[in-house]
């Protein structure tokens, strides 16, 4: 029981940590400057988006595009500019966050 719940514990910071080391690389890719967890800046709140997209299969891998490369209408008339300062990894790791945001 004791060690179980330990594991819990563990598991529970590593996830927590994570998330929170999701959120720095948002804000340290300036991914923040324009969009919120909850709310709506310039672009979507990350929570809209995984809303809008969850259950879809190729959700991920649109997004990770979108980031990559930019994109226009999904939202609004406000263009999303590429992020050149983003890896391929570092796309998919924000997208796989942003789809995780309730």
């Amino acid at each position: 029981m004791k060690r179980s719940l330990m594991l819990f514990t563990v598991l529970s910071a590593l996830a927590s940590s994570s998330a929170m080391a999701n959120a720095d690389l948002a804000k340290a890719k300036n991914c923040m400057a324009c969009h919120a967890v909850a709310n709506k800046l310039v672009g979507p709140a990350y929570k809209d988006v995984a809303a809008k997209y969850a259950g879809q299969k190729d959700a991920e891998n649109k997004l990770t595009a979108k980031v990559l490369k930019g994109g226009a209408g999904a939202w609004g008339a406000v263009p999303m500019p590429a992020n050149p300062q983003v890896s391929d990894a570092e796309a998919r790791t924000l997208v796989k966050w942003i789809l995780a945001q309730k």
